[in-house]
């Protein structure tokens, strides 16, 4: 992180990270620093990005769901577009492929994000790891549906890992042999051992409804 401009550094600490305090808690503050983490690591394996771009990029990537989530990528880039303190230290051309790269963030995007700003936050946004899928699967369902008991949320929650990570599924990999691919393949082993998912599963759900 020595390596993005200080100002820059200081003002999304103190402006733009305590924001994800309000969202949901699949989304808060540790969150958006795993992909800062892992987009300014994926940066420096590739040529020619500027780092203030993609931690900025990384930063902002989840403002809109201010309003929601259908459309937070799209609202996540105006936020960025529009932010007086990003204006004042980038270039229209920047700000342009910088707000392209937050909207092109999305799991269910179906396209090639368009630059390598893109590529980077959404491989970053992924974070393909068995235990927090489920943790933020079970606390985004206790979140916003909770009408439904223990059951209901385990039937969601199989759905959720189907439609996006499953074989089939709409989440895909940009960036080929990357640790994402891997982890990808550990997932799918997981969600085929039914004891096994069901047991991580239920821990998951009693440390979140405090049933210990």
């Amino acid at each position: 992180m020595n390596r993005v401009n200080k100002e820059i550094e200081e003002y999304v600490e103190s402006e733009i990270i305590p924001r994800y305090a309000s969202f949901d808690r699949a989304h808060r503050e540790d969150h958006v620093r795993t992909v800062i983490e892992q987009s300014m690591a994926l940066a420096q394996t590739m040529e020619r990005l500027d780092l203030d771009m993609v931690y900025v990029v990384a930063a902002f990537h989840d403002l809109g769901l201010v309003n929601g989530r259908e459309r937070h990528h799209i609202d996540s880039g105006r936020i960025l577009a529009a932010d007086a303190f990003v204006r004042a230290r980038f270039t229209p051309e920047q700000i342009a492929v910088m707000a392209e790269a937050v909207e092109d963030h999305r799991a269910s995007g179906k396209t090639r994000p368009r630059s390598d700003y893109g590529l980077v936050v959404a491989e970053a946004d992924r974070c393909i790891d068995a235990a927090t899928i489920v943790s933020r699967t079970v606390q985004y369902g206790l979140a916003n549906y909770p009408e439904l008991d223990r059951e209901g949320h385990f039937g969601r929650t199989m759905q959720h890992l189907n439609e996006k990570y499953g074989p089939g599924g709409y989440l895909k990999i940009w960036i080929p042999g990357s640790e994402n691919e891997r982890r990808l393949k550990e997932l799918h082993a997981l969600m085929a051992d039914g004891e096994r998912l069901r047991t991580m599963f239920d821990e998951v759900f009693d440390c979140e409804t405090h049933q210990l």
